[in-house]
Parts: structure tokens; sequence; C-alpha cells
């Protein structure tokens, strides 16, 4: 089977659909290529009737008021919800409301925006003043939430450049969280409604094989339901993770330029295991008498997961684990039962056994994002020494090739979904303007 359209996009994620929507609305013919059975690529809504909410297995929060979050919001008839609660952090023992570690946080790296040459994170950490109190308990949260909101691992991750990320601002990622009411299917479902059937059109189950650059524009292989497709464009827009492209699971050719294979070197795909355990009750709303009632966030540094969180404001019986970075690469390769024990055994240390965790315990679910050939990883940052690398991967090649992924957007959104629609959108309307030349 044979297409001819304006543009191909290869990937039906966030960023793929954000950019078929403007597509669709400027009037361009496009066909996205999804290799998965379904839309959203690292957003995966399970959505059950025996679930007090809709249950994210990726990407679940919105970080940040960037406008494209928001807006969405709005064209799916739904809002966002405030994430609520106390911060609670395990230290000398127990579990105490702490300073928001985002705040302790986000203080080092200020410090850090003042480095004329990159280190990484551990060695930032390890020039802080020894004679300062507070400098162990700094690193120990540093590490934790590099490892844990970044996933990426301290020993390897550029400090300028999570600095930067970190660095104060009105609408970037670490200035507010929020969650989808009726969770990211519901988004992606209305960008994918959004999309005009007469000019653009989504086909599951196609993985691309090869992307080729002529002079008239691009030749694209796939397989679609196990049949050879060809899709002769005149454009495209890659949206494919991080993970996939240095997999050199879709072949290029001729090979991408060497500024794109150094930008693909300086970005790290970052590892995280996360789960979502449901109980018969919210046992932690009860024991000790009710401390933890209001708790939205848990941590323990030292845990295997070493941060978990509640569905606040909404009062659920769902609590999640997460682990990212170096902890996560320590959990991988284990099965979920064996995952689902060890996050049992960290909230018994949180909770006490009274009532046992494990004894609560109904049901998990999970998603193992390094073993999905489609993602190969979590989310994207930084390497030491590699600062222009999301701009060098967001570079046009040929007025042919274009790029968009949370992976090539600015530090404020990177790793985000907002990051992601960002650069969709950014990426169709550098398309729609070459198509006009």
């Amino acid at each position: 089977m044979e297409l001819n359209v304006d543009v191909a996009v290869l990937g039906a994620g966030a960023a793929g659909l954000a950019a078929a929507r403007v597509l669709s609305n400027g009037g361009a013919s496009a066909v996205v290529l999804e290799a998965r059975e379904r839309i959203g690529g690292r957003l995966l809504t399970r959505e059950d009737i025996g679930l007090p909410v809709p249950v994210e297995l990726g990407g679940g929060f919105i970080h940040g008021t960037a406008a494209v979050s928001f807006d969405l919001l709005r064209a799916a008839d739904t809002v966002a919800m405030d994430v609520g609660g106390d911060s609670f952090a395990y230290e000398d023992g127990a579990l105490r409301v702490r300073e928001d570690p985002f705040e302790i946080v986000a203080a080092v790296m200020a410090r850090a925006r003042s480095l004329t040459n990159d280190v990484s994170i551990d060695d930032f950490l390890r020039s802080l003043p020894e004679a300062d109190p507070q400098t162990a308990r700094e690193r120990r949260y540093t590490r934790m939430l590099v490892e844990g909101f970044d996933a990426a691992d301290p020993r390897r991750a550029s400090t300028l450049a999570l600095a930067e990320e970190w660095s104060p601002g009105d609408e970037g990622q670490t200035s507010a969280l929020y969650r989808p009411v009726g969770g990211y299917a519901r988004l992606l479902r209305t960008l994918h409604g959004a999309l005009d059937a007469a000019r653009v059109h989504v086909r599951l189950a196609t993985p691309v094989q090869t992307v080729r650059r002529e002079a008239d524009g691009v030749v694209v292989e796939a397989t679609s339901l196990g049949e050879p497709l060809l899709v002769r464009a005149k454009t495209a827009i890659v949206t494919l993770p991080v993970g996939v492209l240095q997999a050199a699971a879709v072949r290029f050719v001729p090979e991408l330029p060497t500024a794109k294979h150094e930008a693909l070197a300086g970005l790290i795909m970052g590892p995280v295991v996360k789960l979502v355990l449901r109980f018969r009750s919210a046992f932690w709303e009860r024991v000790h008498d009710g401390r933890y009632r209001d708790g939205g966030f848990f941590h323990r540094a030292e845990a295997a997961f070493p941060t978990f969180w509640t569905t606040l404001p909404l009062r659920t019986p769902l609590l999640v684990a997460w682990a990212g970075g170096p902890k996560a690469d320590a959990l991988a390769r284990r099965e979920q039962p064996a995952l689902v024990a060890l996050a049992l055994d960290d909230l018994r240390i949180l909770f006490g056994t009274d009532p046992d965790p494990h004894a609560e315990l109904e049901a998990s679910y999970a998603h193992d994002w390094q073993a999905d050939p489609h993602a190969r990883g979590a989310y994207s940052y930084v390497a030491t020494g590699a600062g222009d690398a999301r701009a060098q991967l967001a570079a046009a090649v040929d007025d042919t090739l274009f790029f968009a992924g949370e992976a090539t957007a600015p530090a404020s959104e990177a790793g985000t979904v907002a990051g992601a629609l960002q650069t969709g959108e950014r990426a169709a309307n550098e398309v729609l303007a070459a198509l006009r030349r």
C-alpha cells in the first residue's frame, strides 16, 4: 500500500497528536504512524469500572501552568486539580511533616546557577560546604529528587541543565503541580477527535522501519497491520523517544547529521518504576490517630521506593510507589510481584504493621517502560557537558525532517507532557512554514 501526504508524523503520543492537530487546522494532509495498538505513547491511562479514579501508568501530573496544558483541558471540557496534602519525610525513625523537599532542592540548585563550568550533580553536591549543618540533609534530598523527579543518575546528570530546569518561573514545571480530572486519556481523545478525518488520520500498529530523505521530500517505509506500507511525504515530524532513536530502531537514510548524533549522545533516557497500589481502604489516613490523613507525599530517601503519593484532594484507597534513576535501575528485571513486595515493605516502615499493608492490598498496576521497545525508558535528561543537546535535537534537517517530543523541549518543560505538547505544536508550525516556502 502507498500513501501520498504533505507530512508523515512518527508517533501518536502527546507530541505527535499535538502536531497532527496543528497540521489539520493548517490545511495540510498528514498521516500519523504509531507502532503501538493505541494512541498516547508514554501516557497510559487504565480506566476500569472497579477503580475509584483513572489509574495513570505513565505520566499523570500536569507540571507547571503552561498555556498549552490548560487550553487542552478546556477543549476536553475538564479541569485540573491542585495536588494537595502535606509532605512527610522519614527522618530519625519516624515520619514528620517537613519543609517541602522541592523547596530544599530549589534552594540548592539556585546556588548552582553561578557555576561557570558544568559538573555532575554528585560533584556539585560534594562541593557544598561541610561546615554547614544542613549540608547532609540538602545532599540527601537533592539526590532523592534528582533521581525521582528527573529520573536521573546524579553521577551523570548535568548540574547546569538541572539548575535551569529548577530555576523559579511563573509557568515552569517546578512552579505548580496538578492532575487532569478524568485522566490523560480524556485529553488524548480530545486531540485525536480534533483531527479533520479528510486530511489527517492515525494508523495504529504501524511501526516505521526506514525514513529516506530524497530531493523532493521523504519516503517512509513501515509495516501496517503486518502489511508493507510506503508513505511519500514532503516532510516528516519525528516524535520518537530518545531511547528509540539511540537504539536505531528506525533507520535514517542518509544518516542523520553529526549534530543530531551528538545531541543524542548528550541525552540520557531516565528509568522509572511506578506502581499503583489499591488497598481495601486508605489505611494510612487512620494510623497514629489520623496523623497522616492529609498526607500527599511520603519520602524516605533510603527506601527501595523513595516516594509514595496519594490522590489528594480526592480521597481514594490508592497509593503510588515511585523510584527513578539508579533506584529504578536497582529494581530492573524484577517481576511485578517482587516489586510490590518491596513497596509494601517500605510502607510497613513508614506506617507500621497495624494494619499490615500486605494484608490490605487488593490489586497492583504497572507498566515496564524500560522494557517497552517503543519507549526504552521514562523521559530524558541532559548529561554533564551536553548543555545544548535538547536544542540540537530540536533543530530541523534540510527543511524536511522536524523533531518534537519532551527531549526537544526547553529546560523549563523538559520531560513533561506540557513540553511534548509544546514541541509538537512548534514542529508542526515549522512544517507549515516550510510547506509555504
